[in-house]
């Protein structure tokens, strides 16, 4: 019985082989394929920096004054900024006016006043610059009295608000400013083009953005204030400063878009994502990061822009201007670099 041998599969054309290839190379051009490489090592870089940030926190040089009687205050001062590891730097003070002052202006994270006639000191701490540096000085001065057979009695002279618990809603109300300024500067450019047709064009989508910037900045504020009661009170100096955050993260963006085309948007999230954020001070305030996070915290808008919302709100806007300036020298930068760039 003759039986007809099996045909083999169906090889397709190789004119359909070539039109798929070509499909795919279309589709999966160099460009999408470098695009794909800047997502992961993005990514890659977000693990790193959030999880180096945050996995070990450790004191290091928290500044807090000493006051104790004068023949022993240099003493306990040395020994205080001899602990291994150097988690504290203190500094001694002639009276406690002074340390309080220092206390309330956010100079100083804690004040410990001696008393010589008896076995229990006192700490003051402010939590509202950051309950883990608070935490942290506690502890390492509760290790300190128990070696030498004494106790301090703790007492929160600067407390967080009762909303914003563990100091940690100025930090989200920053970042939701800096998001919402990269994307919509972000947003423009893939609506229009990355880098402006022309220098006229460029100057338009910066002006753009003002308003777009003010309007931000009073409704964080309206949120976190009236709204959700986190950070009661200043009104006016929150949101310009959240004016001033999101317009700083909006010019950024536009400058590295016109110098970078759409990769300019992965380095504006490497700039505030993956740097910005973990070393912005929000769950652990830079004293308590690893050196390098520590480091670049106050370069940085996030850094910069915690801090000065944390001084406005807690220790009566001392010493922000450091702050602003920071911020601003970003703003001026990247309007520069837009503008310029766009007119080459």
């Amino acid at each position: 019985m003759n039986q007809t041998p099996a045909r083999p599969p169906p090889q397709p054309a190789p004119a359909t082989q070539q039109r798929f290839l070509a499909e795919f190379l279309d589709a999966f051009d160099r460009r999408t394929f470098l695009l794909v490489i800047a997502v992961l090592l993005i990514q890659a870089g977000f693990v790193l920096s959030y999880v180096g940030a945050f996995h070990h926190p450790s004191p290091h040089r928290v500044p807090i004054a000493v006051l104790a009687p004068a023949e022993i205050s240099g003493h306990l001062v040395s020994e205080l900024n001899a602990i291994h590891g150097q988690p504290l730097y203190a500094t001694a003070v002639a009276d406690e006016t002074t340390g309080r002052t220092l206390l309330r202006h956010g100079s100083t994270s804690g004040l410990l006043i001696i008393n010589p006639r008896a076995r229990t000191d006192a700490l003051l701490v402010a939590g509202g610059g950051g309950a883990a540096t608070a935490t942290a000085v506690q502890d390492v001065i509760a290790r300190t009295e128990a070696a030498q057979h004494r106790h301090a009695t703790v007492t929160d002279a600067v407390p967080a608000q009762p909303g914003d618990a563990r100091g940690l809603s100025g930090f989200y109300l920053v970042v939701g400013w800096l998001v919402g300024g990269y994307l919509v500067a972000a947003l423009l450019g893939i609506a229009t083009r990355p880098r402006p047709a022309t220098t006229r064009r460029a100057i338009i989508r910066l002006i753009v953005l003002v308003p777009y910037a003010i309007v931000s900045g009073l409704a964080g504020a309206i949120i976190v204030g009236p709204v959700l009661g986190a950070l009661t009170g200043h009104l006016i100096a929150i949101s310009a400063l959240g004016a001033l955050i999101v317009y700083c993260a909006a010019t950024v963006t536009m400058g590295f878009q016109v110098l970078l085309g759409t990769f300019g948007v992965g380095l504006t999230l490497i700039l505030f994502v993956v740097l910005g954020n973990p070393s912005a001070g929000g769950a652990y305030p830079p004293p308590l990061l690893p050196g390098f996070w520590r480091a670049i915290s106050p370069a940085l808008p996030n850094g910069a822009g915690v801090q000065a919302l944390r001084h406005i709100v807690y220790f009566g806007s001392y010493g922000i201007t450091g702050n602003l300036i920071i911020i601003a020298a970003y703003i001026v930068t990247a309007i520069t670099v837009a503008i310029t760039g766009t007119s080459l």
